[in-house]
């Protein structure tokens, strides 16, 4: 009883320890920086080359090449000081933004400029992936922490997908670009001052970590079923993210407007928001246990596309998946991350992170692809069935490494 009051007051836990309160006020400006530029560049360069291929290759430019960013270069987070990387990555971003939002960047150098800025996300992203653990240091802590991480970039989302459109008409696009370089700025300042400067990581007997390494932890994920299982797990995002990329022809597979597409869109940050706040409640055994399950049952409202429901039923569809993808995803990064060794925890969560966004660009990138031939319901319903059928292994390699391996011993 008193571990689950526990995780009633797990979020404002993390929130109390005020190096994540900075990391956290960080990565909150930051990603809502990012999300006005993906609605950005899409206006400016549709206003450029009234193209939706090109268009959608730019947006496409804010994901992919985070595939290559995380296999290139994770490598940093585990060689020097991690705080350290995560403010020069922030200093690059925004001088790349920066050239971005300079009016008339001829076309091929805004593409140019927006893959760049996406490769050098990933540094960024391992280097605080591993060093969070460091910051919540139990493991309760930690996926409370993570919990408030995942809600609050669903309520960003929410707020983009809501806002987005309307603040870059008001401001202009160049501008719009122009604050989401402050905002790097803005995250470099915070963990310079409230985040403190800790030593690189090192493991006794190894060499440093370089690009080689960053193969060989992924050789070693691979090889351990437990890691495996909850990699392949994280992945099923690239299925799972149909609904959101198909949400406007699916709005006008309805016969509805403008309107409907932010509304089916914000269905799953609804869901995921709602997920954050009710697990909660679940005990945390119980939940690690079922990390497997949640992965498959979250398929399962997209299966019922097939169908063609009204809007409000798909939305209720896409939040109740938006629910389930929470629990899943939530704990299975956090054990993720705390079954990797302290000195290799960069490179593996960065590369964790960059496939799952890869997985993301290349998921909506195929589906609107197949949505031409097939329509946009029986897309979203095949990639839920297709998601189902990939979890159902995973589930299983997840149950029998967790009974052959012992549980990971909470940390104080």
């Amino acid at each position: 009883m008193q571990g689950s009051k526990r995780e009633r007051v797990g979020m404002l836990s993390a929130l109390a320890v005020g190096e994540f309160r900075a990391m956290w006020l960080a990565e909150l400006l930051s990603s809502g920086g990012d999300q006005l530029a993906r609605v950005a560049l899409s206006v400016l360069v549709y206003q450029r080359t009234n193209s939706a291929a090109l268009t959608g290759l730019t947006y496409a430019l804010t994901f992919v090449p985070q595939l290559a960013g995380g296999i290139l270069l994770s490598w940093p987070a585990d060689r020097y000081p991690r705080r350290e990387v995560m403010i020069a990555a922030d200093i690059v971003r925004a001088a790349l933004v920066a050239g971005m939002a300079v009016p008339g960047t001829p076309l091929w150098l805004l593409c140019v400029l927006v893959a760049v800025t996406t490769f050098t996300n990933a540094p960024f992203k391992a280097a605080q992936g591993a060093l969070l653990p460091d910051v919540l240091r139990s493991e309760r802590l930690f996926t409370a922490g993570m919990n408030l991480r995942s809600m609050c970039s669903q309520f960003v989302q929410l707020l983009a997908f809501s806002l987005g459109g309307f603040l870059v008409s008001a401001i202009d696009p160049n501008l719009a670009l122009g604050l989401n370089a402050g905002t790097f700025v803005a995250s470099a300042v915070i963990l310079a001052v409230a985040v403190t400067r800790r030593p690189p990581p090192s493991a006794p007997g190894t060499r440093p970590a370089s690009l080689g390494s960053t193969w060989q932890v992924a050789r070693q994920t691979w090889r351990d079923p437990r890691q495996r299982a909850l990699v392949g797990v994280m992945w099923l995002a690239t299925f799972y993210v149909v609904p959101e990329a198909l949400a406007a022809p699916y709005a006008a597979s309805l016969g509805t407007g403008a309107v409907a597409v932010g509304l089916l869109m914000a269905a799953d940050p609804i869901g995921s928001i709602i997920g954050s706040v009710t697990l909660r409640w679940l005990p945390p055994k119980t939940g690690v246990r079922l990390i497997g399950v949640f992965g498959i049952v979250a398929g399962l409202p997209l299966v019922l596309c097939v169908l063609h429901p009204g809007l409000v039923t798909s939305m209720i569809l896409f939040g109740i998946g938006g629910v389930l993808a929470t629990w899943y995803h939530v704990q299975g990064s956090a054990q993720f991350t705390l079954g990797l060794p302290e000195a290799q925890r960069g490179q593996g969560a960065g590369l964790l992170s960059t496939g799952l966004q890869t997985g993301q660009g290349l998921g909506a990138l195929a589906a609107g692809l197949v949505a031409d031939q097939i329509g946009a319901a029986d897309t979203i319903a095949l990639a839920g069935g297709l998601g189902v059928i990939t979890a159902v292994p995973l589930a299983a390699l997840w149950a029998r490494a967790r009974a052959g391996r012992a549980e990971l011993p909470e940390k104080t």
